[in-house]
């Protein structure tokens, strides 16, 4: 199933997702033409339990959908639209078809069944018709919430131009609240976000360094290709080390997280991609020069993107406080089974 989802959505982004259209996209904001044709294909239930109409794959079969949306950076919430109906459907509530995000930070609260509170750094949440959050507590539970009337929208963006969202309610009606499923914190969300931006920026650099390759290998200073220059070998081998770091990292958080999300796995990869995102980032404008910084070039649909991505639902001095702290909450005498047994100590 893997190879035919990534061959199927490969295609459709290839044909859809130009640079033009994706500097466009950073004024008209949705598009909804596209997001009808990725709704069609299936993509946003893909985790959805069969019981619930969905496919039911794995974190693992799906951690290269997610890689494409950052390698063709993807102007929509299908990410987040993913993540959204998997928590969902780990909870036994029914998907959610339209468009959806998720909001890891916010302070909601329920009082006689009203929801008040704000939910800020939503993506495209001026756009979508739902957003899923986790409220805490003694009994943590899945809410989703529906922006309308009851709704104050500030709109803001990232550096790449992707809309950031805040969300204001005051005494709204959720459309849904279901008791977290077990096995999962009240986290799950800003975990699930760190997972899908770690495997959108494996993407981008993944792209980042084929792009780098190519053109030191056509341009020619000197008489001979920038790629016959060891500086320039040394730059591109730097990229490729960052590039092929965050992928293995990436790929065992994915494979990892089947049922509940890996949390060791996870603040690993949210770590590596991170400082990856930004060496890379720098690196692919090094070697490219004055050209790269142009708008009409493509390496900045990238590397904005990669910079954005990096600090999003958790930076990576946020991860590696985390990190640390629970492996001291452990002790040392569990500090070597929980790196031999990949997963934090309860």
């Amino acid at each position: 199933m893997k190879e035919i989802l990534e061959a199927t959505l490969e295609k459709l982004f290839a044909d859809q997702l130009q640079p033009e259209q994706l500097i466009a996209s950073e004024q008209t904001q949705w598009q909804a033409p596209l997001w009808t044709l990725i709704e069609d294909s299936g993509f946003s239930l893909a985790m959805v339990p069969e019981a619930l109409g969905g496919a039911q794959a794995s974190w693992h079969e799906l951690v290269g959908v997610i890689e494409l949306c950052g390698k063709f950076c993807l102007p929509l919430p299908l990410p987040e639209s993913i993540f959204a109906n998997w928590l969902l459907g780990c909870c036994g509530a029914e998907p959610i078809t339209g468009p959806v995000s998720i909001a890891a930070e916010h302070n909601l609260t329920v009082h006689n069944g009203k929801v008040t509170g704000e939910m800020r750094n939503v993506p495209w949440g001026r756009s979508v018709s739902q957003v899923v959050a986790v409220i805490g507590g003694e009994q943590p539970r899945v809410v989703v919430m529906a922006p309308s009337a009851s709704c104050t929208v500030t709109e803001t963006t990232n550096i790449a131009g992707e809309p950031r969202d805040h969300l204001q309610f005051e005494q709204a009606v959720a459309e849904l609240t279901v008791p977290l499923a077990a096995g999962l914190t009240e986290q799950v969300v800003l975990l699930g976000g760190a997972m899908l931006r770690t495997a959108q920026i494996s993407g981008a650099l993944a792209e980042s360094m084929l792009l780098a390759t190519s053109y030191v290998n056509e341009r020619v200073q000197f008489g001979r290709p920038l790629a016959k220059f060891q500086v320039v070998q040394h730059q591109l081998a730097v990229l490729a080390e960052h590039a092929a770091a965050t992928r293995v990292a990436v790929q065992a958080a994915f494979a990892q997280s089947s049922g509940a999300l890996a949390e060791l796995a996870l603040m690993t990869a949210k770590i590596v991609a991170a400082e990856a995102a930004g060496i890379g980032a720098s690196t692919a404008h090094g070697v490219h020069g004055a050209i790269g910084f142009t708008h009409e070039y493509r390496l900045h649909l990238l590397t904005r993107r990669l910079w954005s991505w990096r600090s999003e639902f958790g930076s990576e001095v946020y991860w590696a406080e985390q990190l640390g702290q629970a492996v001291c909450r452990a002790g040392a005498e569990q500090y070597w089974p929980t790196i031999t047994r990949q997963e934090l100590s309860a």
